[in-house]
């Protein structure tokens, strides 16, 4: 079972996820202001072939779960 997180606690290389369940990514960076905790989005990887990553907004995101390793 995936444990909810704050935004904070998200890392560069954690999966990215689309609704459906498939992969769609990996978290090239995490956007906003710690300081005033307002999550702005993602930048995420998802291997095109320009390698630039996809913005995705905070209003998209629609959960932030750690997942357990299967070991």
């Amino acid at each position: 079972m995936a444990d909810p997180v704050a935004w904070t606690f998200v890392e560069r290389g954690w999966a990215v996820v689309a609704s459906d369940g498939s992969e769609i990514g990996k978290v090239d960076q995490v956007l906003g202001d710690p300081e005033a905790d307002i999550f702005d989005g993602l930048a995420v990887g998802v291997g095109t072939v320009l390698n630039r990553p996809l913005y995705v907004p905070s209003e998209n995101v629609g959960e932030l779960v750690t997942v357990p390793p299967l070991w």
